[in-house]
């Protein structure tokens, strides 16, 4: 149930599995791509992104989310 109300927000491991790649790969963009969106948030965890503005940057970027079509 927990997944249901934070699907908006999206941490460097989500986002891995997201692209396909490891978690050290996602905070290697964050860190050298200036166009990867800012984090919404800062967690003792980690940094939490905006689903929505990183499909966005996906799609402007030309990177394919695993499993879209």
């Amino acid at each position: 149930m927990l997944a249901a109300v934070t699907h908006h927000l999206v941490g460097a491991v989500e986002i891995a599995a997201m692209f396909g790649v490891s978690r050290q790969r996602v905070n290697q963009i964050a860190k050298d791509d200036p166009t990867f969106p800012a984090p919404t948030a800062y967690l003792a965890t980690g940094r939490i992104w905006s689903r929505e503005a990183v499909e966005k940057w996906a799609k402007a970027t030309g990177r394919t989310i695993v499993g879209e079509k």
